[in-house]
């Protein structure tokens, strides 16, 4: 799996620097480490890596690996988080934006890296809000691949 992401990962770099077309990276955001959004760190919660809740919005990596933002119950309250699953493969990173300003700035916390071939992992969980300003959004980066996507603001 990982030499066919790579692949087919280089044949579209190659096919779009050859149209002269540039490959777009990440939007810049005020990061906080696994370890800054964790164990209550910037009231996130730490969950198991294999917790799983209620899709609020779903982004295909491609190569059979989904992305999700989720959210249910966790310590007797609504919180929302990221997860990766499917086809995974280690080192495979997923994590979760959150804003207050309606995304105009965010906290990206994580990257939570999976750690064996075809197992779940999700970021840190962090409390939901009826505010309208106040977001989740998943994201996800395959190893060998290169490319981020990231699920639409919830």
């Amino acid at each position: 799996m990982r030499s066919v992401r790579a692949t087919l990962a280089t044949g579209a770099a190659v096919a779009l620097a050859s149209a002269g077309l540039a490959l777009a990276g990440p939007a810049t955001a005020a990061h906080a480490t696994a370890a800054e959004c964790t164990n209550g760190a910037n009231g996130f919660n730490s969950i198991p890596y294999n917790q799983n809740g209620t899709n609020a919005r779903t982004v295909s990596m491609g190569y059979g690996v989904t992305v999700r933002l989720q959210y249910g119950t966790v310590n007797g309250v609504q919180q929302g988080w990221a997860r990766i699953d499917g086809s995974t493969i280690a080192g495979d990173k997923v994590w979760m934006d959150w804003t207050q300003t309606s995304g105009s700035t965010w906290m990206q916390c994580g990257p939570f890296t999976v750690q064996s071939n075809g197992s779940p992992n999700t970021s840190a969980a962090k409390r939901t809000s009826s505010s309208s300003s106040y977001q989740f959004r998943a994201c996800g980066n395959l190893i060998g691949v290169g490319e981020t996507k990231c699920t639409t603001w919830w």
